[in-house]
């Protein structure tokens, strides 16, 4: 996630462990808050949550860029390597047209 300035001014003021506030938002959509890393770049930052499915991840997302103290929210499923393997697995047996086909 990407702070506000007005997020970021009220950090620097009283610093606060955010992780604190964050994971029981995470329990509420049937998730856990892993781990956060402050972050140098388009994002300040990074979190790992592991949610049940895509729709409780988005819920948590939703949640916490609704708050407003965030300018940006970016979420990115992972899979295992074995869904991973699976994957490619079924994409070997798809045909996908090539345009002009």
């Amino acid at each position: 996630c990407a702070y506000s300035a007005e997020a970021w001014a009220s950090q620097i003021k009283n610093p606060t462990d955010r992780l604190a506030l964050v994971r029981p938002v995470a329990e509420a959509v049937g998730g856990n808050f892993r781990e956060a890393w402050l972050s140098f770049g388009e994002y300040d930052v990074v979190g790992i949550i592991e949610a049940p499915n895509n729709v409780s991840a988005a819920a948590f997302a939703m949640a916490a860029g609704a708050a407003g103290h965030l300018k940006a929210v970016k979420t990115t499923p992972l899979m295992t390597i074995e869904e991973g393997i699976e994957a490619m697995g079924r994409a070997g047996s798809v045909l996908y047209p090539t345009p002009g086909s």
